[in-house]
């Protein structure tokens, strides 16, 4: 089977307006569009759409999931990953919180959660290969649309790629202060059951800024 995961488009976090509840940031004028270029952008019609409970996904994934009204449509546990006590660091904006996240990434203790309502890395992996296993058990030949989160599809991606490296190794290389993100809101991971084991195909998608 196959599964393309699709990172939502911009949202009013990625453009730098601060926020006091991630579940609830919505897009922008820029990321509706970017949502309306996916769904028409679609040459197959999926056997499912999947997409996760926050409502930047769901605005993302409503043009497609309009353009595909037969298709049934989930809401899986794919949300962010939130590495930061979301009471503590509501409302701030990212110049506050780099000193607090250059020392998440470099100290790259994977068992580490910040407070009542972070995620631990390693509890991010295990929510990332819930997933995986999920999709390998739909019927072989099905397509899959996933809408989801920057830093989950690309935790996603790390587990299908680098199995070469521990989660340690994995967090090591997961963030970079400066660094572009490593899924650009619209872009596009298309992955492959094959032979009883993930491979990663084409990827495409649209440039943007920010993992919100």
């Amino acid at each position: 089977m196959r599964a393309i995961f699709i990172r939502h488009g911009e949202s009013t976090g990625n453009a730098g307006v601060p926020c006091t509840d991630l579940a609830t940031i919505e897009l922008t004028e820029r990321g509706q569009e970017q949502a309306r270029q996916v769904a028409a952008s679609w040459t197959e019609a999926p056997a499912l759409i999947v997409t996760s409970p926050y409502t930047r996904t769901r605005q993302t994934a409503a043009p497609t999931i309009a353009r595909f009204p037969g298709v049934p449509v989930e809401v899986w546990p794919i949300e962010e990953f939130t590495y930061l006590q979301p009471a503590r660091w509501n409302g701030t904006r990212s110049a506050e919180r780099m000193p607090h996240l250059e020392r998440y990434w470099s100290e790259a203790d994977p068992a580490y959660c910040d407070g009542e309502g972070a995620e631990s890395f390693s509890a991010l992996l295990q929510r990332c290969e819930a997933a995986l296993l999920r999709l390998a058990t739909r019927p072989a030949g099905s397509l899959v649309y996933v809408f989801g989160h920057g830093q989950f599809i690309q935790a996603v991606r790390s587990i299908v790629t680098e199995t070469d490296l521990d989660e340690r190794g994995k967090m090591l290389r997961f963030w970079r202060k400066g660094m572009p993100p490593a899924i650009s809101n619209a872009e596009r991971i298309g992955l492959h059951w094959k032979g009883g084991r993930w491979e990663s195909t084409a990827t495409r998608g649209a440039a943007s800024t920010g993992t919100s």
